[in-house]
């Protein structure tokens, strides 16, 4: 019954998140912002959204490490997996100008997170830092948003073109209070599904006498970011780095600003020593190995696809012996 659970939650998750995203876009574009802004923040934090309620309804449910595990395992399955995987198929390139600047605010996130998991355990003074830092980001990128077409006209270009292909944006936005009700259904759907998610995962790991920790690095980490893979195969299939990779940042950033935030204002999130000696690093040079292909517009090749991928598996069977 527990994996049962599992599976269906994980579902349930991944449909109530795309119809959230529905809803989201259209009052995002009723408002007058960019697509490209759109696709940086709304996207990316809606394919976020399940490690949000997971994160929350496990504070409720006093197994706070799993909503730790869950952000550090998805960051780290973001880039290796997420990234890897589609690359081994189809070879892509980044240029956009406004990822860079978004990598770098994931990049500083990444530091500050892991130094504030020294001062542990994380409680309201830390959620209240990582809240400040995502209105401030929030704020920036609508500001980046509003800016006039020929300020950001190449960025534009491409993000219109990559979502026409890619569906991500509807033709016709929907009126604001149809897209409303699909926020709300969707928010619903993703409230039963983490909630029915962790109770399993909990099962799962009270069963395999493993912490819940564990559970969110691995089978929850990975389950929460397929929205993220999906969308990284459909964009690099079509040839739009700068989607599979921006949508995979902006994930991150909302992974470390608002699911800690939200959770450790629930619950007190104490931090596993082995996180500090091995999962964080991991996360951070993860994020780390990004520098040449953003920076420097290094093309993402089959080759690099499969050197991810298999530090990631690497990753998870070292962590499974440890």
């Amino acid at each position: 019954m527990a994996y049962f659970e599992v599976v269906a939650g994980l579902i349930l998750l991944v449909v109530a998140g795309d119809v959230m995203i529905r809803g989201a876009v259209s009052i995002a574009e009723n408002l007058g912002l960019s697509k490209l802004v759109i696709g940086l923040t709304v996207i990316a934090f809606g394919t976020s959204a399940p490690e949000l309620v997971v994160g929350i309804d496990a504070a409720l449910a006093g197994a706070p490490t799993l909503a730790l595990g869950n952000v550090v395992g998805s960051n780290i399955a973001n880039i290796l997996l997420v990234i890897g995987m589609p690359a081994m198929f189809y070879p892509f390139v980044c240029d956009s100008s406004e990822v860079r600047r978004n990598y770098f605010i994931m990049l500083g996130g990444t530091v500050f997170f892991m130094a504030l998991c020294l001062t542990s355990p994380f409680g309201h003074f830390h959620a209240t830092l990582l809240l400040i830092l995502l209105i401030a980001f929030l704020v920036n990128s609508y500001q980046v948003g509003r800016l006039s077409k020929s300020q950001i006209e190449d960025d534009q270009q491409i993000a219109d073109e990559a979502y026409e292909d890619l569906d991500a944006l509807p033709e016709k936005p929907l009126k604001t209070p149809r897209a409303s009700f699909y926020v709300l259904i969707g928010l619903i759907g993703l409230i039963y599904g983490a909630n029915i998610l962790v109770e399993g995962s909990i099962s799962i790991a009270q069963s395999f006498q493993v912490s819940e920790a564990v559970i969110g690095l691995t089978i929850i980490a990975i389950g929460t970011s397929l929205p993220e893979l999906v969308t990284a195969f459909v964009a690099a299939r079509h040839g739009h780095g700068d989607v599979a990779l921006g949508n995979v940042i902006g994930s991150n950033i909302f992974n470390l600003y608002a699911i800690m935030a939200g959770t450790a204002f629930v619950a007190p999130i104490p931090i596993p020593q082995n996180f500090l000696h091995l999962d964080l690093w991991v996360m951070a040079l993860s994020s780390a190995a990004l520098i040449p292909f953003i920076v420097w517009k290094i093309r993402f090749t089959r080759v690099i696809g499969f050197a991810f991928t298999g530090a990631y598996i690497i990753y998870l069977i070292s962590f499974g012996v440890s």
